[in-house]
C-alpha cells in the first residue's frame, strides 16, 4: 500500500506563519535533495499522523504538489516534547 499525501506550497515563512499553520491543523514541511531546490510545503496534520503510523511511510511516500507527484522519504520528524504533536517534517527526494 503506497502512502500518498496532498501538499501545498507555502510562501509565508517564519515562526509566526508556522504557528498559524499548526493552529489550522496543517504541518509545515520542506522537500530537499535532487536537482531542484528546497521547497517549503504544508501537509494536512491528520492525514500525516495516519500515514506516519504505517511502515511504508518511512520507506517511500508520494506527495501530490501542484499536479505533480514527487517521490520522497521522510528524513526527520520534529515532535513536541510533551504532546508528541508533529511540528515539522523534512522530506528528501528519492
Amino acid at each position: 500500500m503506497a502512502v500518498t499525501l496532498d501538499a501545498v506550497v507555502r510562501k509565508d515563512l517564519g515562526r509566526g506563519a508556522s504557528r498559524r499553520l499548526r493552529r489550522a491543523e496543517q504541518v509545515p514541511a520542506i522537500i530537499t535533495g535532487g536537482k531542484d531546490g528546497a521547497v517549503s510545503i504544508t501537509v494536512d496534520a491528520k492525514k500525516l499522523i495516519l500515514a506516519a503510523l504505517t511502515d511504508e511511510f518511512f520507506k517511500e511516500c508520494t506527495l501530490k504538489l501542484d499536479g505533480k507527484e514527487i517521490k520522497v522519504k521522510p528524513v526527520e520528524i520534529q515532535r513536541h516534547p510533551v504532546s508528541e504533536q508533529i511540528l515539522h517534517v523534512d522530506f528528501l527526494r528519492v
